[in-house]
């Protein structure tokens, strides 16, 4: 970020006024900034945040996320104002979707549900029939009544779905998670050569082949579960490193070995997440801008998915 150790406990000191002073919540991803998560009031994966930014009484919401989370914010909480950190932190897997396509997809297949990852963007999910998160994806397929998914936009997890869910028929769309895609089993592989007692702890939106090789596979919040009460001393994290500033809060006593990966800034590593910083948090706050606003049937018709979604899990 640039600030010194000073520097950065002023603008922590500052934002906290603010909150208190605005009455205004800060709901925190995990693979945000371990400062970040520092000063959160909440700190989750989607489902978690989901139900907190739903349940929140506060006037104001700030979401240290990308932009499709505090998009969710809104469309659950349209009478509060959302503050989104930096406008441009997105979600290249989200904007693999479309709407369009996926009405066209539904022309064709009239008999399926439209199941939408929690990462897809607001117009899409207004053409879903419900939303699930990594976490929750399996239980709310099995309690739907149609026998046809359509799923959309992450085909890896629709595939690792699928597998858990034979009974029905999946038309995956064909989309991805860049970081998540190009952690390969070849990263994963000598890590293991390196701590023989280790498991391999990895995301569903990675790609089939690094899945089949982990001893679990899970939601950001699943793989903290796991990771720090499994009974091995080393655990191989295959997901976002900002995880690791959670897992060495929960359990300091384990090793987190992340892979590295070339393309993406020495680890599994989301650029998008890590473009909110505790500056743009103090800015938005105080200058109330970056405002999320959402026509009022978006808003309407997306929080159908996202509510049936609460309502199964």
């Amino acid at each position: 970020m640039g600030n010194t150790v000073l520097e950065q406990n002023e603008i922590v000191e500052k934002i906290l006024d603010l909150k208190e002073k605005k009455n205004a919540v800060l709901l925190a991803h995990y693979y945000q900034r371990g400062e970040i998560q520092d000063i959160a009031d909440y700190v989750g994966d989607s489902l978690e945040l989901a139900k907190k930014a739903q349940e929140t009484d506060a006037d104001i919401i700030v979401f240290a996320g990308v932009k499709f989370m505090a998009e969710t914010a809104k469309i659950l909480n349209p009478d509060k104002k959302v503050l989104h950190p930096n406008p441009e932190s997105g979600c290249p897997m989200a904007d693999m979707a479309t709407m369009e396509g996926v009405i066209n997809l539904k022309k064709q297949h009239p008999d399926a549900a439209v199941v939408s990852y929690v990462n897809t963007n607001a117009d899409v999910k207004t053409v879903s029939d419900v939303t699930v998160t990594s976490r929750n994806a399996v239980k709310v397929v099995k309690a739907l009544k149609e026998d046809k998914i359509i799923f959309v936009p992450d085909q890896f997890l629709g595939s690792f779905v699928a597998k858990q869910v034979p009974e029905k028929e999946f038309i995956l769309w064909k989309g991805f998670c860049p970081p998540h895609f190009n952690l390969s089993p070849e990263q994963l592989l000598p890590l293991k050569e390196q701590y023989p007692d280790a498991k391999i702890a990895v995301h569903p939106e990675c790609n089939t082949e690094t899945v089949k090789i982990a001893d679990f596979v899970g939601s950001t919040s699943q793989i903290i579960e796991y990771a720090t009460t499994c009974d091995s001393e080393n655990v191989i994290i295959g997901t976002e490193v900002g995880l690791k500033h959670m897992l060495e809060k929960v359990n300091p006593n384990k090793n987190y070995i992340f892979p590295v990966n070339a393309d993406y800034c020495g680890t599994v590593h989301c650029c998008d997440m890590k473009k909110n910083t505790l500056d743009k948090i103090l800015e938005v706050l105080d200058k109330e801008i970056n405002e999320i606003t959402l026509p009022e049937d978006v808003i309407e018709k997306a929080a159908r998915p996202l509510k049936r979604m609460l309502e199964i899990v």
